[in-house]
């Protein structure tokens, strides 16, 4: 059995929201580590964030160029509305993913989907909130793994502490 690798790069974000919210889906989805380029995070960050728990469990690195990020031996997949990319429906997760997600109000540059090694797209009608795209990749990922955790001790262990419902028994 392989072990699964996931890293994921940001380029630009702008908003420490939208950033706190992709760290969220990283701990959730079990991320190894979120890098992410440009200065609009980094400027914002200083008056808001909400990341500070979560980046005590993964790190959220600051790098210049997006490309720079990822982790030797990954396959870089960029995540974006670009004509000719596969579907996300139809895509096959590698094992040691770098998924490359674009700004919130951008696009991935011509430069670095030209360097990634897979584009895929979420076949939406108009383009998806960052953090969202980040968790629906994510999703589809979990989805598609035959390493799938699942069960009463998982939703004991993930679940608010407020949460004592149960499905009712026949």
């Amino acid at each position: 059995m392989t072990t699964s690798k996931v890293h994921i790069g940001l380029i630009n974000p702008k908003s420490p929201t939208n950033v706190g919210s992709v760290m969220r889906a990283s701990g959730n989805y079990q991320v190894d580590a979120v890098c992410y380029s440009g200065q609009r995070y980094s400027h914002a960050a200083k008056f808001h964030t909400d990341t500070k728990n979560i980046t005590q469990k993964i790190p959220l690195t600051e790098v210049e160029y997006i490309i720079a990020g990822k982790p030797q031996g990954a396959t870089m997949v960029c995540v974006d509305l670009v004509e000719g990319a596969t579907p996300l429906p139809d895509y096959q997760h590698p094992d040691n993913a770098y998924y490359v997600f674009g700004p919130e109000d951008g696009t991935i540059s011509q430069s670095v989907i030209d360097s990634a090694d897979d584009v895929v797209y979420i076949p939406t009608i108009g383009c998806m909130n960052l953090a969202a795209t980040v968790n629906v990749v994510l999703y589809d990922r979990l989805a598609k793994s035959a390493n799938k955790i699942a069960g009463d001790e998982l939703i004991r262990s993930s679940r608010d502490i407020n949460n004592k419902v149960k499905v009712k028994s026949p």
